[in-house]
């Protein structure tokens, strides 16, 4: 019951750090800064995060739902679904532009090792 109490608490917190993680308006340091540690040195193996970001297929759009399961997140955009992780320094994307694939994971174009 506490579980289900913390995660409505963080729904819109959740949501705001997708939404504005796909906001292609958003500056691409403060989109950088809400990356997981391990997304963030992934992304960045080939670019810098601000020129990787900028090249990403980011559609975002409205919030259309959001789960939370602990300390881990799924929001689910009109044009993305983004996975997020609750970090030291608040809720961070682990993975974005993921599209489902069936029974299988989703394909995401972002995510960590």
């Amino acid at each position: 019951m506490l579980l289900t109490g913390c995660s409505a608490a963080d729904r819109p917190e959740v949501a705001d750090v997708a939404r504005t993680f796909e906001d292609p308006a958003a500056d691409p340091q403060s989109r950088c800064a809400l990356l997981a540690p391990k997304t963030l040195a992934a992304l960045e193996q080939e670019a810098p995060c601000t020129d990787a970001i900028e090249q990403l297929p980011l559609p975002g759009g409205e919030v259309t739902g959001v789960e939370i399961w602990g300390g881990e997140a799924q929001v689910r955009l009109r044009g993305d679904t983004v996975f997020l992780t609750e970090t030291g320094a608040g809720w961070r994307v682990v993975a974005a532009a993921c599209r489902p694939e069936g029974d299988a994971p989703y394909d995401c174009e972002v995510e960590g090792p």
